[in-house]
């Protein structure tokens, strides 16, 4: 992405993953033109920190932008990208869509009939060793991939109970929407998103609503049990229509190691790549000289996975064309999967997706 591009961005939601987006708009040579929130002292932090105009209603936003990134509490993700939508604004939303199926359901009909895109913001697929992974994939190294174990765990990394994160009405869950989301959108993206036909699922509430506990990575004001009132980990498994599978584990707090793997098993190799550190091997066989395993370490580059889910979202806008990933339809199964899990562990059984208000992308 060239300095000083033409396109004009606003970001909505001025907290912290607000502030973590403008850094790097800026360091990509953005032209960063506003912020809107609803808090009179983030406004200002802005403002004193970026030398750049808030706003406290999103419309006047608009009027100054041709795109915007949404970065606010899950539940008023639906209010400001349908009004941007609309307005014929491009937007960058952030995981997941939004605090419910139905919410995210309004949000990808909107993005159907609006003249401008929205694009899910999942920067994990702009990871390097996931461009590997996916381009091996293309030209058949792996095969036939049938599963992929996805894990998203740390072993003590709550948010402040009484923050938005932990409130069922503004989040919509707790450890599998906000970390699981990533690992289940990852998974489904490594098997080129299969139709989901099936999910198993039991999230638990084990460590948040404790009176005490010990939370080495624990961030914001914390209340107390009485602010939490979400799930802190959560187990399932996906069946797909082509009988690919998915196992998944996510955690907010847990009695095991951090893990951040995704394991990707096909019938000519699999791979093993580990989302803390970057660290990517491929597994395969040869019978050249004597049958034989081998295992490849792949190591890429460094890169920042969101600069580059950026680069791929301004190029968009200024092409006036949606990017062919990150996409409304996919964001909108990785929402239902979502739903599914948590109907799945309140029924105790395993459940179709929801299709009664499907909206119908192609």
């Amino acid at each position: 992405m060239s300095e000083n591009t033409s396109a004009r961005v606003g970001i909505i939601g001025l907290g912290n993953i607000g502030q973590y987006h403008v850094d790097r708009l800026r360091e990509l040579g953005a032209n960063v033109v506003g912020g809107m929130d609803i808090d009179a002292e983030a406004r200002e932090r802005f403002t004193a920190t970026y030398g750049i105009a808030a706003y406290d209603d999103h419309h006047e936003l608009f009027e100054v932008s041709d795109a915007v990134i949404i970065t606010t509490p899950n539940k008023f993700h639906e209010e400001y990208a349908t009004d941007a939508l609309e307005t014929g604004i491009d937007v960058l939303l952030e995981k997941p869509l939004a605090h419910s199926v139905e919410s995210a359901e309004r949000i990808a009909a909107a993005a159907k009939d609006a003249d401008a895109f929205c694009m899910a913001g999942f920067n994990n697929r702009f990871a390097n060793p996931v461009e590997v992974v996916k381009a091996h994939q293309a030209d058949g190294r792996f095969g036939d991939v049938r599963h992929v174990e996805a894990n998203y765990i740390r072993r003590r990394g709550i948010p402040g109970r009484g923050s938005w994160f932990t409130s069922k009405e503004v989040a919509g869950g707790g450890s599998l929407i906000d970390i699981g989301v990533h690992a289940i959108d990852l998974a489904l993206y490594f098997l080129d998103f299969p139709e989901v036909v099936e999910v198993s699922g039991q999230t638990r509430a084990q460590f948040g609503d404790r009176e005490e506990y010990s939370f080495i990575e624990m961030w914001g004001e914390d209340i107390g049990p009485e602010g939490f009132n979400v799930d802190d980990s959560a187990s399932a498994f996906i069946r797909c229509a082509n009988g690919a599978t998915v196992s998944l584990e996510s955690a907010w707090a847990t009695n095991r190691e951090n893990n951040q793997d995704f394991i990707i098993r096909g019938t000519e190799a699999g791979a093993k790549f580990d989302k803390a550190n970057g660290d990517l091997t491929i597994y395969g066989s040869s019978g050249v000289g004597t049958d034989h395993l081998t295992d490849t370490q792949v190591e890429t580059r460094p890169n920042d996975a969101h600069h580059a889910e950026q680069e791929s979202f301004l190029a968009a806008v200024e092409a006036g064309e949606a990017p062919d990933r990150n996409t409304m339809e996919q964001a909108l199964t990785v929402q239902r999967v979502i739903d599914a899990i948590y109907r799945s562990s309140e029924e105790n059984r395993a459940v179709q997706l929801r299709t009664a208000n499907e909206v119908q992308l192609d």
